[in-house]
C-alpha cells in the first residue's frame, strides 16, 4: 500500500514537473495554497500552481519538540495536532477560518501576538523542503532541533512570499502550552503605555503579548499560576474577563479588530519598540510592545515611509491608496542588489509569484 510519503513525493514530483515546463515555456506561475494572502500579492499575474495534494502531517514527535507537515496543512490541523499533547506553534499564526495554510503562513511570515516575545515565523522553522524556479528539489535544514544544517537558508524562505521558491514541506520546533493566561487592562495615553510596557519588559514577568488603542493598554500574562500571580500584584490593573480577553487576542490574530475594516488606507508599520508616537496624521493601534504599529491615515505616503526610514523601520500597505503606491517598502540600492541576487539564485527565470514583492 501506498505510503502518505510516496504520496507527497508523487505530488512533489509533478508540481517539480510543471515548474520544468513553465520555465522551458519561460511562462510565470502563481503559487496557490489557501488563498488568505492573496490580496497582498502585488500581482496575480502568471497560471495557478495548486499545492492542495502537499496537504497532511508527515511525522510528529512530542517527546521532541518538532513536526513536520505538507505545505498546503491547514495552519488550524496542525494547532489541533499540537493541542492533543498540550503544545502549540509559538508565534501564534493566523487562521483564516481554517483556509490559511503552513505555507502561506511561512511565505508571508503571519505571526500574531504572542510573537512579541515568542520569536518570529522564522525562528521556529528547523528545515523544509522547496521547489526552486528551475524545478529542483531542494531541502534545507532537519526534523530535529540539532540538526542545524542550511539554518539560514531555511529562514530566507520565511517573508519571502514564494519569490525564492516553491515550499512543499515544513519542520516546525514547537513548544509547551501555557498552563494558565491572564489579561489585564490599564487606562493610559500611547506615550505611557509604550514607556510602560518596555519597562515590563525588561523584567522577569510572564508577558506573552501586549496591545494598544483607544487609550487602552492591554497585557497578557502566561504561565505557572505563582509567576502570574506575581506579577499581577507587580504590575496593577484591571483583570480582563476570560472570554473577553481571548476575543481580544484572537481579533489581532485573525485581524478582525474593528480597527482594521474602519476604513482609508491601513499601513502595517514596523518599527523599534521604544518609537515615541508618529507625527502622522491618523489612528494608531500597536502591538508587540510598540514594535508592530498599525496606522489609518491617509497622509501621503512618501511622508509616512520618510518618518519610518528615519526612524529604522519599514512600511507595509496593506490596502487602500493608489495601486501605484508600492506595496512593500523600497528597498536601499545595496538591500535591492542583495535582494536581486537572491532572486537570481533561485529563480533567475523569475516565473514565481511575479511583481510579489513588487520590488522585484
Amino acid at each position: 500500500m501506498e505510503s502518505f510519503r510516496d504520496i507527497l513525493d508523487e505530488a512533489r514530483a509533478d508540481l517539480a514537473r510543471r515548474v520544468v515546463e513553465a520555465a522551458e515555456a519561460k511562462k510565470t506561475l502563481r503559487i496557490m495554497g489557501g488563498g488568505t494572502h492573496a490580496s497582498l500579492a502585488a500581482s496575480s499575474l502568471g497560471d495557478p500552481l495548486d499545492l492542495s495534494a502537499l496537504s497532511g502531517v508527515i511525522a510528529y514527535e512530542p517527546s521532541e519538540l518538532v513536526i513536520t507537515v505538507g505545505a498546503a496543512t491547514p495552519i488550524a490541523t496542525v494547532q489541533a495536532t499540537l493541542a492533543e499533547q498540550q503544545q502549540m506553534l509559538a508565534f501564534e499564526p493566523f487562521l483564516g477560518g481554517g483556509r490559511s495554510t503552513v505555507g502561506g503562513v511561512v511565505a508571508a511570515q503571519r505571526g500574531g501576538p504572542r510573537r512579541w516575545l515568542s520569536g518570529a515565523v522564522r525562528d521556529h522553522l528547523l528545515g523544509l523542503r522547496l521547489i526552486d524556479g528551475m524545478g529542483r528539489q531542494l531541502s534545507f535544514g532537519g526534523q530535529v532541533i540539532k540538526n542545524v544544517a542550511g539554518f539560514d537558508v531555511t529562514r530566507l524562505q520565511a517573508g519571502a512570499w514564494g519569490a525564492l521558491g516553491v515550499i512543499t514541506e515544513v519542520s516546525f520546533k514547537v513548544l509547551p502550552l501555557p498552563s494558565q493566561e491572564r489579561t489585564l487592562q490599564f487606562e493610559m495615553d500611547q506615550g505611557q503605555a509604550i514607556q510602560e510596557i518596555n519597562r515590563w519588559a525588561g523584567k522577569p514577568l510572564p508577558l506573552s503579548a501586549s496591545s494598544w488603542d483607544q487609550g487602552i493598554l492591554r497585557v497578557r500574562l502566561s504561565g505557572v499560576s505563582a509567576a502570574i500571580e506575581l506579577a499581577c500584584q507587580t504590575m496593577g490593573g484591571d483583570q480582563l474577563p476570560e472570554r473577553a480577553a481571548q476575543y481580544h487576542w484572537e481579533s489581532l490574530r485573525e485581524r478582525s479588530h474593528p480597527f482594521f475594516d474602519a476604513g482609508g488606507t491601513l499601513w502595517r508599520l514596523s518599527l523599534p519598540p521604544t518609537t515615541p508616537s508618529l507625527d502622522v496624521p491618523g489612528a494608531t493601534l500597536w502591538e508587540w510592545g510598540g514594535g508592530q504599529r498599525w496606522l489609518r491615515s491617509e497622509a501621503p505616503a512618501d511622508l509616512i515611509r520618510q518618518q519610518v526610514d528615519d526612524l529604522g523601520g519599514h512600511a507595509f500597505r496593506m490596502h487602500g491608496a493608489d495601486s501605484s503606491v508600492p506595496v512593500f517598502h523600497p528597498l536601499t540600492p545595496v538591500m535591492r542588489v542583495l535582494h536581486q541576487n537572491l532572486k537570481n539564485t533561485f529563480d533567475p527565470l523569475g516565473i514565481l509569484n511575479p511583481g510579489t514583492p513588487d520590488f522585484f
